[in-house]
């Protein structure tokens, strides 16, 4: 109950920091912070691209290897949800709202919350799925999906703590459901190969 008090207000959680990593971001080289933008605003579609490239390896290695692959958009979008009840939930304002501070991005208009962070769940829900499909590509995604928590800090649109609780958000709630998905991917794989629309989904032949 207390750290849900407190997110109303994320100034005294670590409002302190989040001012630090603005201004180093204010004092940074240009290319730096354009890049770093850019990876704000469209480093999502990174993980789209895994997960596709995840799912086409998939289907060489079997049915249940590619009903594993293709569990891994419908648990980004659980955890998505997820994320979202959260946010209206706590009902955080944005740091450069608080603050206001001088942002890379522009700071998005009250009432759309910052605790925890939507993006940060995303890929870290993106990133424990594709574990599951593959250690390689999972590993590719964890490092991304942690430059996606920490560039939505850089360019001042959410506190330290909004992209580490997405992350936690989007990673358990990954974890729980590929668990279950592994497990009942072997029979799962023959209800979806049954469906003629989907059967072309299991296999690379």
């Amino acid at each position: 109950m207390i750290g849900v008090i407190l997110a109303f207000d994320g100034v005294p959680v670590d409002g302190s920091f989040y001012r630090d990593v603005v201004g180093l971001a204010q004092r940074s080289p240009g290319w730096l912070d354009t890049a770093v933008t850019l990876w704000s605003a469209y480093g999502l579609a990174v993980f789209a691209v895994l997960m596709v490239l995840g799912w086409w390896r998939a289907r060489r290695s079997g049915a249940a290897a590619a009903v594993t692959a293709l569990a891994v958009p419908v648990v980004v979008v659980l955890a998505y949800g997820v994320d979202a009840v959260l946010k209206l939930v706590v009902r955080e304002d944005r740091p450069c709202q608080a603050l206001r501070v001088r942002t890379l991005e522009a700071c998005p208009a009250p009432g759309d919350w910052s605790f925890p962070s939507n993006h940060a769940a995303i890929a870290a829900a993106a990133a424990v799925g594709l574990l599951f499909v593959s250690r390689r590509l999972g590993t590719v995604a964890c490092a991304a999906a942690v430059a996606m928590a920490g560039s939505r800090v850089w360019v001042g649109v959410h506190y330290p703590h909004d992209v580490l609780t997405g992350l936690m958000v989007g990673g358990l709630i990954a974890f729980a459901s590929m668990l279950a998905v592994r497990r009942g991917s072997s029979a799962l794989a023959p209800r979806v190969a049954a469906s003629a629309p989907l059967r072309p989904l299991l296999s690379a032949s």
